[in-house]
């Protein structure tokens, strides 16, 4: 585990796409807006490849991103990430974890649980006869209060309304909510500034990183791209992806869906980030 009084100075943000596909109008605003922050922030900007769900990968999607975000003129400070190669790391926190007596085995199904939170079923141990089929981290009581710096202050009691949740799938893959904290922890990152679907995850990962020692970072969830039927734009939904040749329209219409005015005329791709720069960092007091 890092440690986190020798934790890096100054701002570290981060882009962390799934390659399911090629980015498309949704996606390139959640990445517009951690690149300007970052660059406003004179910090750095990683890229991580969240590849750890091995069902929704796919093969080459990963090279066709980091193309994108280069002919989008968004160029990232240190060699990127991807979490497929890192199933060490997370294994030796599991293991630490379980030696500790954070995490336990819970032979629940979905069908048996049906919905709200888990109700801490198999939290006392398994009855005999019966197998782990996922792994949950055990949730302390308390509220979770933070600031998210587009959406105003926010709050979860984790344990009352989400319960014991899982860092080991039933399928034994990693849990999003496990990988991404140990990422973020391990990267120094400072500042994640995603889509605001992922808003209900934040406080499920600020209570994992105090599990781990680690200081949670500073949060900005910015509003989603929706399509005609007001569903989040997604690859799942089949998205458009972004058309690189045009990368001066696609900027464009992600600084409008951010909630900017139109920018003067622009000639190229390094004029719009040095007329959106400025106005970012007026916009956020930066």
């Amino acid at each position: 585990m890092p440690d986190v009084a020798n934790r890096p100075l100054g701002y570290v943000g981060r882009f962390a796409p799934s390659p399911s596909g090629p980015l498309h109008d949704g996606s390139l605003a959640a990445a517009m807006a951690s690149y300007l922050d970052a660059r406003a922030h004179a910090g750095k900007w990683l890229l991580r490849i969240e590849d750890i769900d091995v069902p929704r990968t796919v093969a080459g999607a990963d090279r066709v991103i980091m193309d994108q975000l280069q002919a989008l003129g968004m160029h990232w400070d240190s060699p990127p990430t991807w979490q497929s190669r890192r199933l060490d790391r997370y294994q030796a926190v599991f293991d630490r974890l379980l030696q500790q007596g954070q995490a336990y085995g819970c032979a629940c199904t979905r069908r048996q649980l049906g919905a709200g939170a888990y109700p801490g079923t198999c939290s006392r141990g398994l009855a005999p006869g019966q197998r782990p089929r996922a792994w949950r981290v055990r949730v302390p009581q308390g509220v979770v209060h933070f600031d998210d710096r587009w959406l105003g202050p926010q709050c979860q009691d984790v344990a009352a309304q989400v319960g014991d949740f899982i860092i080991r799938r039933a399928d034994g893959l990693w849990a999003y909510q496990f990988v991404v904290v140990i990422d973020d922890g391990d990267q120094g990152v400072t500042d994640v500034v995603r889509g605001a679907d992922l808003l209900d995850s934040t406080a499920r990962q600020q209570v994992l990183a105090g599990l781990l020692g680690q200081r949670a970072p500073r949060v900005m969830h910015v509003p989603l791209v929706l399509d005609e039927s007001g569903h989040k734009l997604s690859k799942q939904n089949h998205a458009a992806p972004l058309d690189s040749r045009n990368a001066l329209a696609a900027l464009e219409k992600a600084w409008m869906h951010l909630g900017f005015e139109p920018l003067p005329p622009i000639a190229d791709v390094a004029g719009f980030w040095a007329q959106a720069l400025p106005r970012w960092a007026v916009r956020f007091n930066i």
